[in-house]
């Protein structure tokens, strides 16, 4: 039985299980080994870590771990959850494990416009945040790939970062290829515009069933519902990192950053709650 077992090694994951850890708390994390940054080569906007892999962030990560002899961490997937408050059951490949409470950080799928090309520079350079990704267009000229209002908002963002912005409704293009260090824009009427980067809006749906299988509230944009101390609506389970965010919030803040300081949250959150059981 441990104190606290964390589902997903992501940013939000891996802050909940250090901060479990420090305090001398048994935690075990389960880290399927996909990710939603999976694709991306430099991650941005994270304080004393602008630029760096996310992988190699991962790998620290885990790094700090192993020095609290009360953490675990396994790279498998789990298959299934269920229990209640004191006693939740994980399944893995390699059983079965339980623990008093839950951290869910399992992060969120993104589904992109169907435009051929899109997806294969996602997290290259095709983004959807500007100040993730927008820096490393300085100067240059942009692509802007999305439906309605939205389109206007990117643009209006990046007007001090980029030289110009070419804006399209995703049915207007044919085909995004990669060409020269560049995209270029096949658009439906035949034209043809070279940008160094496109800023698209992709679809974001939970990542696993895990929180609706818990009876976690679902918020109306598909996000877990949380507490200000990141406490699900189902009791002893928490929730951390893009799938989850107030209520009052539109959605979630999605960057490294957020995602860091809601796991420390939610994993401060579990062991409080704990104690005071």
């Amino acid at each position: 039985m441990y104190d606290v077992i964390v589902i997903g090694g992501g940013p939000a994951g891996l802050q909940a299980a250090l901060t479990i850890g420090r305090m001398h708390r048994t935690v075990l994390l389960l880290d399927s080994g996909e990710y939603r940054n999976a694709t991306v080569e430099h991650a941005h906007n994270l304080l004393t870590n602008d630029g760096r892999d996310p992988a190699e962030l991962r790998r620290i990560a885990r790094a700090e771990l192993a020095a609290y002899a009360t953490v675990e961490v396994r790279t498998t997937a789990v298959t299934a959850v269920g229990g209640s408050l004191g006693d939740f059951a994980v399944t893995t490949a390699d059983g079965v494990a339980h623990a008093r409470r839950l951290v869910l950080a399992t992060g969120m799928r993104d589904e992109l416009p169907a435009v051929p090309g899109l997806a294969e520079q996602w997290g290259r350079r095709v983004a959807q945040c500007p100040f993730c990704h927008g820096h490393e267009f300085a100067g240059q000229r942009v692509g802007i790939v999305i439906e309605g209002e939205h389109a206007g908002m990117i643009e209006r963002m990046l007007r001090p970062v980029v030289a110009s912005a070419f804006l399209a409704s995703p049915a207007d293009v044919a085909e995004v290829a990669e060409v020269d260090g560049a995209l270029e824009l096949r658009l439906a009427d035949g034209s043809v515009e070279r940008v160094a980067g496109v800023f698209t809006a992709a679809t974001a749906t939970q990542r696993a069933p895990f929180a609706e299988q818990l009876g976690c509230g679902i918020l109306p944009g598909g996000g877990v519902e949380i507490d200000p101390l990141g406490r699900t609506t189902t009791p002893g389970v928490y929730a951390g990192g893009d799938m989850a965010h107030l209520a009052a919030l539109p959605g979630p803040m999605v960057s490294l950053a957020a995602a860091i300081a809601s796991g420390q949250l939610a994993g401060a959150s579990a062991v409080r709650d704990d104690i005071m059981a």
